[in-house]
């Protein structure tokens, strides 16, 4: 049986105006870029497009305009995450209803359940829904850990389809794959360890380099995808530069920065967010360059 996703899905950003406002043309040439430069799947409305500064509306609004713009040529795993158990599946619905083909569902941030909680949630998520559930593990933002073990009972349920891991625990991700169902996907959720959790047997990556550097890291993918790991590891010693940058400050902010550099986005981010320090502009640009990814 296929699995459920495979590929590079990128994290899209969510571009702003410089008056805030969510930037509609900005965001239909970032998607039809993407998908030209030929990511596998797109991911709105993540941490990486600033879901939490969305308004219900403009979070609804940012997924239809990305599905109007795919017009089915690829997968949308819209983010639907909140920590109210009640909030998700409603905002699931929402995104139902703009057209999405997948969600993706957060482990409840700042609540901090045990185990049985976050099987609970994610549950009541997936009876509520028709469509078919990623299960994102990111310790570093929500503080707590999805354990193996919960996410192999989670991949039991139907509509609970597969996780992108970013807990950055190789161990763990290894267990998972051992134990997991055959159609279950196992993305990773870290862009500098694609190429490990590939050759471990994952299925690609939920990327937030893919933002800036879509065809590259759609390359990286189809090389280990393949078996081709010489290749891959050649083209992943390239990215690491670049890999090490996005991440130099809280994403998205290095990632808007890159775009803003490239002539596609304005530098806009919602606070708490705040643009990219004058110092870490110079280890962006420097990544950039060297994978030849700004205008001459």
């Amino acid at each position: 049986m296929a699995r459920a996703l495979t590929g590079c899905g990128t994290a899209l950003v969510t571009p702003f105006t410089r008056s805030g406002e969510v930037d509609e043309p900005a965001l239909r040439r970032l998607v039809e870029w993407q998908i030209a430069e030929g990511v596998h799947f797109l991911v709105p409305c993540g941490s990486t497009g600033e879901a939490v500064t969305l308004t219900t509306a403009e979070h609804r609004r940012v997924v239809e305009i990305t599905v109007d713009v795919a017009e089915g040529r690829l997968p949308i795993v819209a983010g639907a995450g909140s920590n109210d158990t009640a909030r998700a599946i409603a905002l699931s619905r929402e995104m139902s209803a703009a057209g999405a083909t997948h969600l993706l569902h957060v482990s409840p941030a700042y609540n901090k359940p045990p185990q049985r909680g976050i099987l609970a949630h994610f549950r009541a998520i997936a009876d509520a829904t028709e469509l078919p559930i990623v299960v994102y593990n990111v310790p570093g933002r929500t503080a707590s850990n999805i354990e193996a073990r919960t996410t192999l009972a989670l991949a039991e349920h139907p509509r609970i389809v597969a996780v992108k891991e970013a807990s950055g625990n190789l161990a763990q991700v290894t267990d998972i794959l051992r134990h997991r169902p055959p159609e279950f996907s196992v993305l990773s959720g870290d862009d500098a360890l694609t190429l490990a959790v590939m050759a471990a047997g994952g299925d690609g990556v939920i990327s937030v380099v893919s933002n800036a550097t879509p065809r590259l890291m759609s390359r990286l993918v189809d090389w280990c995808a393949a078996g081709d790991f010489a290749e891959a590891r050649a083209l992943a010693m390239r990215l690491t530069p670049w890999f090490e940058a996005a991440f130099i400050d809280s994403n998205p902010i290095p990632v808007k920065a890159a775009l803003a550099m490239m002539g596609r986005i304005e530098n806009s981010l919602r606070l708490p967010l705040v643009p990219l320090m004058d110092a870490h502009q110079a280890p962006v640009r420097a990544a950039l360059t060297a994978l030849e990814a700004l205008p001459a």
